[in-house]
């Protein structure tokens, strides 16, 4: 990796799932917004997962970065965990929501919830992940 790598924000995974930041006014914590679009659906016509995780990734990512107050950092997804609860059809307002659970300098261990609205007036809880963020300064 170069030592002053540019960063392109929004990155083009973000920009490639529609997803919106709605919410990173408190150090630790953001709330991001997508719809479940027919391109991301498995041959079954609901969302595949791994978009679903991609999603927890992005809003959980920039959580731990939120969380650094102050400093410039790169934050490293070193694993994660996720877990479906409900298929989401295509179409669905997708609203994930993720906090920094603890953290230090070097770490940040983050979960995230997403909830799938189909207009039903039901929101719907269908994944919750969690992940260590390692912590690299940039200049």
């Amino acid at each position: 990796m170069p030592t002053n790598p540019a960063l392109q924000v929004p990155p083009n995974s973000d920009l490639t799932l529609g997803m919106v930041c709605r919410d990173k006014s408190e150090p630790g914590r953001t709330v991001w917004t997508m719809t479940a679009d027919e391109r991301f659906a498995n041959p079954a016509g609901i969302m595949q997962g791994g978009f679903l995780a991609a999603f927890c990734d992005s809003t959980m990512g920039a959580a731990a970065v939120t969380f650094v107050e102050g400093r410039r950092v790169i934050a490293a997804n070193a694993e994660m965990k996720i877990s479906f609860f409900a298929p989401v059809a295509t179409g669905a307002a997708l609203t994930c929501a993720a906090v920094v659970v603890s953290g230090g300098r070097r770490v940040a261990f983050v979960e995230a919830t997403v909830v799938a609205d189909d207009g039903s007036g039901d929101p719907t809880e269908v994944a919750r992940a969690s992940s260590t963020y390692l912590f690299t300064d940039r200049s």
